[in-house]
């Protein structure tokens, strides 16, 4: 069988040869007639050879037996990512203008409540209440309450046979307002003391201060004052009268000295 499948196949090439388009003469190279006597010897240790072996199965390795089992190894990854999102699904231009906005946001934020925060250091500075000082300010409290003890005593009090001294206190302790005021009041006072001869004297008792604002303060001032008539008349002895009386003033420091400015009687 192989000697015959094995002259079949040189036939076929023969035949193929022969078939085979000629070349251009110029290329063809030149044939030598092989002896016949030659040709039949080839011919013959050709038939008496062997057939080439019929083509077998390569033998092949699985990749189970060629490779050592190794043990499986788990490796903990990160859940994949859609290329041009981030972890969260979001594209990244999406959360660099979220990002960015809530930065907008915050500094708009801050930046109203310095602003609040600003005006309202102001106010509260601005605010009486806070800039008195009349209870941290001790020494200056208690020269504010003598000096303005001592002007209501001069200032209040009358005597019918030295009216100068009266006029001297206004000189000395009223400026402003407080002159004009003082006149008002005193008017009616003076004319009843003079036609009686009376003495008014006038002696504070209490006095608080109300509040301390720079170079300007409010004092209350709780006083007892007297009339004694000095007339005599009928040959009896005037008894006098006493009274309470409560009022506010308000003074200024002028020249080291605190002056009244301002005179409050409460309406009476």
């Amino acid at each position: 069988m192989s000697t015959t499948r094995h002259h079949i196949n040189r036939e076929r090439r023969r035949q193929s040869r022969d078939t085979r388009p000629a070349a251009f003469p110029e290329q063809q190279p030149k044939q030598l007639k092989e002896p016949k006597q030659q040709r039949q010897q080839r011919q013959q240790k050709q038939s008496e050879q062997p057939g080439p072996p019929e083509p077998t199965a390569p033998r092949t390795r699985t990749h189970a037996t060629a490779v050592r089992s190794r043990p499986a190894r788990t490796a903990v990854s990160a859940p994949d990512t859609p290329r041009g999102r981030t972890t969260d699904g979001t594209p990244p231009a999406a959360g660099h203008r979220t990002a960015l906005a809530l930065l907008c946001a915050l500094t708009l934020l801050l930046g109203g409540f310095a602003g609040w925060a600003h005006a309202r250091a102001g106010a509260l500075r601005d605010d009486p209440a806070l800039r008195n000082t009349a209870l941290t300010d001790l020494a200056r409290t208690s020269e504010i309450k003598g000096q303005a003890a001592k002007a209501v005593d001069r200032l209040f009090s009358y005597d019918h046979t030295d009216p100068g001294a009266l006029r001297k206190a206004t000189g000395d302790l009223l400026t402003g307002k407080a002159v004009a005021q003082h006149r008002a009041l005193l008017a009616d006072v003076r004319k009843r003391a003079d036609a009686q001869k009376a003495v008014i004297t006038t002696k504070v008792t209490d006095s608080a201060v109300e509040r301390i604002d720079g170079d300007r303060a409010r004092v209350l001032v709780y006083a007892d004052q007297s009339s004694v008539s000095t007339s005599g008349t009928r040959g009896k002895q005037d008894e006098g009268v006493y009274a309470g009386a409560m009022l506010a003033v308000d003074v200024v420091l002028r020249d080291g000295r605190w002056l009244v400015s301002g005179i409050d009687t409460f309406g009476r």
